[in-house]
């Protein structure tokens, strides 16, 4: 399936650099954007499946149509990806805040543009139960929608949390997520669950899966760590 991502950013040569390494797979569809009027007008006809979206455009600000985004119905689930030379916290803070699913800094690697897109891509399909929302490399497929996990060519049977924490991972896009981060998204804020629940799955996911399958960062929590 493939998914229409619409690129808001007034820098053409940012803009074809990025159209051109996304669309290189054929997985995304990619339409440029060069204002927030020029945005907003092809929105009312056509709403996009991911915005990549500068904070600076010449005719506004990019969190003011963030924010925009957020309060329209047809658009409220949309993901957000910011893209934008303002490195500091409190302009990332403000951002997420506003309703952006991830922040990227200028200048960055499209490598990472390309997995962050990716991993907010797939979170949408899995939670519309969209066919196609899957992962897979040269060791592992996942299909969460049929509950199907394939590793080395075996069919594995994973819980239902397994499966949720596993997949919570391989969309972060090879982000770290700490303990309390995963036991938010995959049990819930009002969950009373033991920290330490979370090592006992990573355990039980790399017995099933590989031990190589999640990484361990110290300090920080896990990632998952896709196939060479």
């Amino acid at each position: 399936m493939i998914s229409h991502v619409a690129l808001v950013e007034d820098d053409a040569d940012i803009a074809q650099l990025v159209k051109r390494h996304l669309e290189r797979g054929g997985d995304w569809l990619v339409t440029i954007h060069p204002t927030a009027a020029d945005f907003l007008a092809a929105s009312e006809t056509h709403v996009p499946d991911l915005v990549i979206l500068d904070l600076n455009l010449p005719d506004g600000d990019g969190l003011s149509l963030c924010r925009e985004l957020r309060s329209w119905d047809s658009t409220r689930t949309v993901p957000v990806l910011m893209l934008t030379a303002r490195a500091s916290e409190s302009d990332r803070v403000i951002g997420l805040e506003l309703g952006a699913d991830d922040y990227l800094t200028k200048p960055f690697s499209l490598r990472e543009l390309a997995a962050r897109v990716r991993a907010l891509v797939r979170r949408v399909q899995w939670e519309r139960g969209v066919p196609g929302g899957t992962y897979e490399d040269s060791r592992l497929y996942v299909d969460p929608t049929r509950h199907r996990v394939v590793s080395a060519g075996t069919e594995v049977s994973l819980t239902r949390r397994e499966l949720e924490l596993l997949w919570h991972l391989i969309s972060l896009g090879g982000r770290v997520a700490s303990r309390e981060q995963i036991l938010d998204a995959v049990w819930g804020l009002a969950a009373d669950v033991d920290p330490r629940t979370v090592d006992a799955h990573v355990r039980t996911l790399r017995r099933k899966l590989g031990q190589d399958i999640i990484e361990t960062v110290f300090g920080s929590g896990y990632r998952f760590r896709e196939a060479p």
